[in-house]
Parts: C-alpha cells; sequence; structure tokens
C-alpha cells in the first residue's frame, strides 16, 4: 500500500468552507478511481508549531500500489482540484509538501 501525504500551507484568507470544498472533491476520487482505500484531511493539530513551519493543513490518501497512485496523479479530476489547491497556497507549489510512504 502506498500512504499519500500532502502538507498545505494555505494562505490566511483561504475560507475553512473553501478547504471543505477542495476536501469534498478530492474524497469523491474514491467512487472514481479503482484502487483508493481510504482518504483522510484536516487541520495539522500538532503542539510543535514551531516545527510545522505554516502548513496548518493535511491530507492522505491510502492506494493499493504505486499504479493506482500514478493512475491518480494523472487523473484529470485530481490535477483539476489540485491546481485549485496550489492556487490558494502561500507561494504556489511553495506551499505544498508531497510524501509517498509504502506501509
Amino acid at each position: 500500500m502506498i500512504r499519500h501525504f500532502v502538507l498545505l500551507r494555505f494562505r490566511d484568507d483561504v475560507s475553512e468552507a473553501a478547504k471543505t470544498s477542495f476536501y469534498r472533491e478530492l474524497d469523491a476520487l474514491k467512487g472514481h478511481i479503482n484502487g483508493i482505500e481510504a482518504f483522510h484531511a484536516g487541520p495539522n493539530v500538532s503542539v510543535e508549531t514551531n516545527m510545522i513551519r505554516g502548513f496548518k493543513d493535511a491530507f492522505w490518501f491510502d492506494f493499493t500500489d504505486e499504479a493506482v497512485r500514478d493512475i491518480y496523479l494523472a487523473d484529470a479530476a485530481h490535477q483539476a482540484v489540485g491546481a485549485k489547491i496550489v492556487a490558494q497556497t502561500v507561494g504556489g507549489a511553495d506551499g505544498v509538501i508531497v510524501v509517498d510512504m509504502k506501509v
């Protein structure tokens, strides 16, 4: 299984409603791409606030394997919501960190 983590540093003017909308679009990919096992999203609640460097939000997907992850990465619906998210982060792509792990 591949766990695909995404840490986000949204601009201060991005509302919770906008974030919820993005996460709903991402969650809908479970019914669109076979092999997505789970999706989770929410605020970073770490007490190590000096270590999070403004990355106050996160989401992750669990994919059955690398092939499903690769399908997700190329998927038009994923790319569309991803572009909307990147447009709302501090510095665009600089406001996004991606980590994939085998679990």
